[in-house]
């Protein structure tokens, strides 16, 4: 037989842990370099706006070359994700697993979003500040909608955990709470646009968010597959690998 590679040996849902602690860190170390040089909150007012994208495009530029990476994490870890859950989930027909995986794959699309709409304000706010007010408007618009789809994979990936037993409850409580702070600040996005205390729903579900996947990533990388119990109509026990 022909040598396995080293992903196989490893395991896929393994590989999905390592990708998901990969994208914490990626999110988080692009935040790093983008917050303490000054990227404005949402609300901000377009003076302030205008200033940061006029003399910090080494920042956005940083910042924004982190991104494509922690996409092709997310997608790996919600593919691991799915791995661990979905025999557990075809025995009973559901497919919290895949919703999970649909929600990460909707906000690396959204996400995009932002981050193009950031290089945008980065390359016109010095030469063109007319533009910077609409551009910023667009961009807190679907950074906060971005919270739909952060919600679905929390929540899909939270209750796929839980229904088979792969994660704790503590762990997929703090997922639902995540949720719920991200799609009640999606929900609210007018008013969070205005700036205020509203936005701190994003901010608090966020944090949780990145907690939770990278708990979730340590779940994954000690997950080994086990091996599902079968009864016949005889009472006799068979194993089937999982």
């Amino acid at each position: 037989m022909p040598q396995q590679s080293k992903l196989t040996a490893i395991g896929f849902s393994r590989v999905g842990g390592m990708a998901a602690i990969g994208f914490a860190a990626m999110i988080t170390l692009s935040n790093v370099v983008m917050v303490p040089a000054g990227l404005p909150l949402t609300g901000a007012e377009t003076s302030e706006v205008t200033e940061f994208f006029a003399t910090e495009g080494t920042a956005v530029g940083i910042g924004s070359a982190l991104v494509p990476a922690a996409w092709i994490l997310a997608t790996l870890f919600g593919a691991g994700a799915l791995i661990a859950l979905r025999r557990s989930e075809r025995e009973r027909d559901e497919a919290w697993s895949l919703l999970g995986l649909a929600g990460l794959a909707l906000q690396n699309v959204t996400f995009a979003g932002v981050v193009a709409t950031r290089l945008a304000l980065a390359s016109t706010a010095a030469h063109d500040p007319s533009a910077t007010s609409a551009l910023w408007a667009l961009h807190d618009a679907v950074f906060t909608l971005n919270g739909t789809f952060l919600a679905l994979a929390l929540l899909g990936l939270s209750v796929g955990g839980l229904r088979t037993g792969l994660i704790r409850p503590w762990h997929g409580a703090m997922g639902l709470l995540a949720a719920a702070l991200q799609f009640s600040s999606a929900s609210l996005t007018h008013w969070v646009m205005a700036g205020g205390a509203l936005g701190l729903l994003g901010l608090v579900g966020w944090l949780l968010w990145v907690v939770w996947i990278v708990a979730y990533g340590i779940t994954l990388i000690r997950h080994k597959p086990t091996t599902s119990v079968r009864r016949t109509t005889h009472d006799h026990t068979h194993a089937v690998p999982a």
